[in-house]
């Protein structure tokens, strides 16, 4: 397990193990992802290193008197937060998130989605272990550009946006990370509960599942969390972010349904391309009379909108909403005991994805048959990631004042974790 090394030279007596470790480590992922081009792993297994290399354990920071008194603010409620996630919420006692790194730029990774011009259905990308992931996520910017552009040439809609933070599922030790500090303590405490829901449940190929069950265990996490605190206004804030959020997605979905009853009427491509450009001309329109209504202005949304709506950008909507509302619903069955939900959501983990999904999972009637097997490797990060960027937009300005811009869409889960229970 990595902690943050020294600088490497000759006079450093650990540099030939830490080297021998990198190199390791970049031997594994290309051996994990093999297939997928040899740049692509090293920059990937580069980026990852460099990441590990900085993390810091935040007892040694707090115990530090040269530690700023803000960043000292964020990691004494990060810990108590890390606390209680294993203690109160059930969740996996390891190593992630009891350090910090500072990564010295906004983003983290910087991930690239696809989709075809005339599907809502997101291109993947598979892993003989990790499985199928919807996106391609890079360390640097101008690395995802290129990528993005390469897919643009063929006749593909991409979109590119930086990502705060990601998980390795407890393969390592994952920090936290200073790109993550922005969002706010509520967002960076929702952060670490949805992903050590990851850790704690896991299954091979079925995103929806796994997104929504982390989004479930971190919405039950946060209030939790703030009703021990006693922090009644903040969880009055969280619910109004979260009504928010839902009418923001619900928007998205809608579109996404229309896209995919268009695309399956067998229309010319002419009249298809056409009445795809008036639905997204609508969602526009909707996502501003949204922002008209609750008298708030969200950059995020204009951002989008400025860049242009498309496929990818609507295609990791499923993934985080069609299965929320059957998880919700297996608490309440569970009387809101974690241990009971837990024990629920992995006998449903284990039975064919035909059924788990029947049981909890809504999808368009026009994503029925192939087209609804091909939606299953969306990533639900995207959805996910979205939310907290404007939540954080939300809590931090408000209704009626404009906000800082930003676009996380994705973040990146494409390494399985050995803490977590995979289930085939």
């Amino acid at each position: 397990m990595l902690t943050e090394s020294p600088p490497l030279g000759a006079a450093n007596p650990a540099a030939h193990v830490v080297c021998g470790v990198r190199a390791l480590l970049l031997a594994a992922a290309c051996a994990l992802l093999c297939g997928c081009g040899t740049l692509y792993l090293m920059q990937a297994a580069s980026g990852e290193w460099q990441v590990l290399r900085r993390r810091v354990p935040i007892d040694t920071l707090l115990a530090d008197p040269h530690t700023p008194p803000a960043l000292r603010a964020h990691l004494e409620e990060v810990h108590a937060a890390r606390e209680f996630a294993s203690g109160e919420l059930g969740l996996p006692d390891s190593s992630s998130y009891r350090s910090y790194a500072d990564i010295g730029r906004p983003y983290v990774v910087w991930n690239v989605v696809a989709a075809p011009e005339f599907s809502v259905s997101p291109k993947r990308w598979c892993f003989p272990i990790a499985g199928c992931v919807a996106y391609r996520g890079y360390f640097r910017e101008q690395r995802a550009r290129e990528f993005a552009a390469a897919l643009a040439v063929r006749g593909l809609d991409v979109a590119v946006d930086g990502v705060p933070a990601y998980s390795t599922l407890g393969r390592f030790a994952d920090p936290v990370l200073s790109s993550m500090l922005r969002y706010g303590d509520d967002e960076l405490a929702a952060t670490i509960f949805h992903e050590l829901a990851h850790q704690l449940l896991y299954v091979r190929d079925d995103s929806e599942f796994n997104e929504a069950f982390a989004t479930t265990v971190e919405d039950a996490g946060l209030e939790r969390w703030l009703t021990q605190q006693g922090a009644s206004r903040r969880l009055q804030q969280l619910r109004e972010r979260q009504a928010h959020a839902a009418a923001f997605v619900s928007l998205l979905a809608r579109s996404r349904a229309r896209l995919a009853l268009l695309y399956a009427s067998g229309a010319a491509r002419d009249e298809m391309r056409a009445g795809k450009a008036q639905i997204l001309g609508a969602l526009a329109a909707d996502i501003r009379a949204l922002e008209l209504r609750e008298g708030a202005s969200y950059p995020l949304y204009e951002e989008w909108i400025a860049a242009g709506l498309n496929n990818a950008r609507l295609a990791s909507v499923s993934t985080y909403f069609d299965c929320l509302p059957g998880f919700t619903r297996l608490l309440g069955e569970s009387g809101n005991d974690l241990t009971r939900f837990y024990a629920a959501a992995r006998e449903l983990a284990r039975q064919p994805r035909a059924v788990r999904h029947a049981r909890l999972c809504t999808v368009p009637p026009a994503l029925g048959g192939s087209s609804r097997r091909r939606a299953h490797g969306s990533s639900g990060e995207g959805s996910r990631a979205a939310l907290l960027e404007v939540s954080g937009q939300y809590r931090e300005h408000g209704p009626g004042r404009d906000t800082e811009p930003a676009a996380a869409i994705l973040a990146a889960h494409a390494v399985e974790g050995e803490r977590a229970e995979v289930v085939e």
